[in-house]
């Protein structure tokens, strides 16, 4: 019973921490807003920061949430299987065992981030060309102008890349010891690090910026401090479990059983993973090759539908994925069928109406986040320009994050992943087309299409699984979905003609009363107008979202 409340108190105080992450990740994008707008250094620092970034989630968080966690916990089961024996000398020994595990992975980790901060650094002028598109019509008036712009945007992002390359080294080091306080069920402090590194890099950006060239630089270095931090903040916790943080040599490293099994576990992995980070790579050099700003605006767009998402979607999906499994664990196929339906359509009933709101908003929205200093009108309307796309495909990235714990429920990862690389295949092909024709627009509405195609896949791939009724999930959604976007429509109508009139009333006022008063407002009466449909209609799923958000 101890044990329980007790993880139910780090799994609630995780959520606060999530959550508080993802607040303080809008706070350092608006930060960066205030700072670098949608001009070229923003664009810069959006690719410089992406190319260590992307090795992090590749390597640092794939090893520990596939590999190093599993493994520690079968030594730390071992260990717990040597103390109920009461035999001394097994349990001396699998402790030393374990910490030599834990000693090699550690010395691997660092070595090879190490290696790759090296090698990073010296080839990153030879990876420019992707992302900058060097000017070829030599008899155009502006040849001078662009060419120069590309020398310097070439330059900077040389520069921001080489400054922000030891973060990956860092934060592998902080992923490290994440997966150790994790596999001791020691969740908070893990959780409190990304609050940590956002809030150090809108101190430095603050801070350094009047010291450096620009305050793309100053971002930099508030990175590469915030990685480290990371990594420093954890290591008295670690040193709370009794395990020690120590480095080996190279040969015990590659001839340990554990650390060779962790290599094992992630290669396999790393195929399906690298397909979906490629795709972010593709995305970001088509952005700098249309246009200034398209690369940060997508930035913009992007992360405030990851809190519109971190709200609802991943609160649910994690709410729901130990019900499926109870259920899946015990056969009871009804209920577990009734759970994916009632779950998809909470989901659905959220994201519609979110989608209209924010569809009507969404400039109001912007504005009121973002427009400040450097980001000027000009940067609200490339950014509202391919959010509209973006949020376009929030009903079926949230879907997405409750069909696919359905498939982990029953222990199959290999259906979504299929899903997942199909998807991500099919939004680099609609990039490269879309991009051409609508610019900024058509890598976002790529992105949509592409996680639409996810939700068809999986749905098809759902006729494999006998225990679920595909034909009722289907069937069910469509009709429940057109039924939310009619009481949206109805919604949203006293709130787009009354929209021009509240921001008649408040222009004269700052940023904060301009435009946050008018969404409040707006908020207020589209959310009691929807609620009213779905007490008059006698629909059930306000019932069970009251319930799902009490658990």
């Amino acid at each position: 019973m101890k044990k329980n409340k007790s993880l139910l108190i780090s799994g609630l105080l995780l959520s606060v921490m999530t959550f508080a992450s993802r607040i303080m990740g809008l706070v350092r994008e608006m930060t960066k807003a205030a700072f670098l707008g949608t001009g070229m250094y923003a664009d810069c620092f959006a690719v410089a920061f992406q190319i260590p970034n992307l090795l992090r989630r590749l390597f640092a968080e794939n090893a520990v949430s596939v590999a190093f966690i599993p493994t520690f916990k079968a030594y730390l089961e071992k260990i717990k299987q040597a103390e109920e024996s009461g035999d001394q000398e097994l349990i001396s020994s699998t402790k030393k065992e374990t910490q030599d595990f834990i000693t090699s992975t550690l010395t691997l980790v660092t070595f090879l981030t190490s290696c790759i901060v090296v090698i990073g650094i010296i080839i990153t002028p030879l990876l420019m060309p992707i992302f900058c598109k060097k000017p070829t019509d030599v008899n155009a008036a502006t040849y001078a102008q662009e060419l120069q712009y590309w020398l310097t945007q070439k330059q900077e992002i040389t520069y921001l890349s080489r400054l922000m390359f030891p973060y990956l080294c860092f934060v592998s080091v902080a992923a490290f010891f994440q997966g150790v306080l994790n596999g001791c069920n020691i969740f908070a402090p893990s959780g409190f690090t990304p609050v940590l590194f956002n809030t150090i890099v809108i101190i430095a950006t603050y801070v350094l910026s009047p010291y450096t060239e620009n305050p793309a630089r100053s971002m930099s270095i508030g990175v590469v401090i915030g990685g480290s931090v990371q990594a420093l903040f954890q290591w008295p916790f670690i040193k709370q479990t009794g395990w020690k943080i120590r480095f080996t040599s190279l040969k015990k490293t590659f001839t340990n059983p554990g650390t060779r099994k962790v290599v094992a576990l992630i290669v396999p992995t790393i195929i399906g993973i690298a397909a979906y980070q490629l795709n972010d790579v593709v995305s970001t050099s088509m952005a700098t090759r249309v246009g200034e700003g398209i690369a940060s605006s997508l930035q913009y767009s992007l992360r405030l539908q990851e809190l519109i998402l971190g709200i609802f979607a991943v609160s649910i999906g994690t709410v729901i994925l130990p019900d499926l499994s109870g259920l899946a664990n015990a056969k009871k196929w009804d209920d577990f069928n009734n759970m994916l339906i009632q779950a998809i359509k909470i989901m659905t009933v959220i994201s519609i109406p979110v989608t209209a709101y924010s569809l009507i908003t969404g400039r109001e929205l912007i504005s009121l986040l973002y427009k400040n200093k450097m980001f000027d009108d000009n940067s609200v309307t490339l950014t509202i320009g391919v959010f509209k796309y973006h949020i376009c495909g929030l009903l079926f990235i949230a879907l997405n994050r409750i069909i696919s714990p359905a498939f982990y429920a029953q222990g199959n990862t290999k259906l979504p992943t299929t899903a997942g690389i199909i998807s991500f295949s099919s939004n680099i092909l609609l990039v490269f087309i879309l991009s051409k024709v609508m610019g900024g627009q058509g890598i976002a509405l790529a992105l949509s299409l592409a996680s639409l195609v996810n939700t068809i896949f999986l749905l098809i791939f759902m006729k494999k699984m006998e225990s679920v009724n595909v034909k009722k999930v289907v069937i069910d959604t469509i009709i429940y979905s057109l039924k939310i976007t009619v009481f949206a429509v109805i919604a949203a109508i006293p709130c787009y003609f009354l929209k021009p009139v509240l921001l008649t009333a408040f222009e004269n006022h700052n940023r904060l009363v301009a435009y946050g008063v008018p969404v409040i407002i707006l908020a207020l009466l589209y959310f009691a107008i929807g609620v009213l449909e779905l007490i008059i209609t006698k629909d059930e799923i306000i019932r069970a979202i009251v319930k799902k958000f009490k658990k």
